[in-house]
């Protein structure tokens, strides 16, 4: 008998509790920088140093911090379960809690681009800086999805959902688009967890869902040995 296909939607709150600060805070601002400063190719085209210290604070700050029991339960579920995880993070935590199946929707902070050839990647955990070119001469940028930028695995993220047999979303509003359309692609009947401490969405919203007012860190450790005793 196959295994059952599980799909996990996380977003920033899944990696809170590991330490990484939520890039928005309560007045919109990524850290004291309005987000089309640092976040949007013309941000880039203005002020690329500050794009890139941006960044490199992200980057030297994910080196410090490790996954949580949120991570390292939804890990232990491939033991039992064909599990898919879709994250609009972009650290690595999902990866370093031993997660093999991880689409990142707005890119990876430990991976940099060329600005003139988007399939130019290069794995990167150093601070990035002006005058760091690919071979052919050209600067290289964070690969990070900035506002204005074209989500380029958002089909594959939702091929992944049409398969699911139940679908787990955690720490993220699914209020902003285009990922937050990812719940429409889930199969209609099929067995919907929320897990979020402020959710969102009401359980009258969808057939099937499940809302559990916890932190990824207490409510994903829960589900994860509920859904090994079905």
């Amino acid at each position: 008998m196959p295994m059952q296909k599980i799909v996990v939607l996380t977003g920033a709150g899944m990696s809170a509790e590991s330490g990484l600060k939520t890039f928005r805070d309560a007045n919109g601002l990524w850290e004291g920088h309005d987000v089309m400063e640092v976040a949007s190719p013309q941000g880039f085209a203005r002020n690329p140093e500050l794009v890139l210290e941006f960044y490199n604070q992200r980057r030297r700050q994910l080196l410090e911090v490790s996954p949580n029991a949120g991570h390292t339960a939804l890990a232990q579920l491939e033991t039992a379960f064909d599990v898919s995880i879709v994250t609009q993070n972009v650290d690595n935590l999902h990866e370093q809690a031993g997660s093999s199946h991880v689409v990142h929707l707005h890119g990876e902070l430990f991976k940099v681009r060329s600005t003139m050839n988007e399939s130019h990647v290069l794995e990167w955990k150093k601070d990035l800086v002006l005058g760091d070119l690919d071979e052919n001469g050209h600067q290289l940028r964070p690969h990070i999805v900035w506002f204005g930028e074209m989500v380029p695995l958002l089909e594959t993220a939702a091929q992944i959902t049409q398969q699911a047999d139940i679908l787990i979303i955690v720490g993220t509003s699914m209020q902003v688009y285009p990922a937050a359309s990812l719940i429409h692609y889930a199969p209609r009947q099929i067995p919907i967890y929320f897990i979020d401490p402020r959710p969102t969405i009401r359980a009258s919203d969808f057939d099937n869902l499940t809302i559990i007012s916890k932190t990824a860190a207490e409510g994903v450790p829960t589900l994860v040995e509920e859904l090994f005793n079905i």
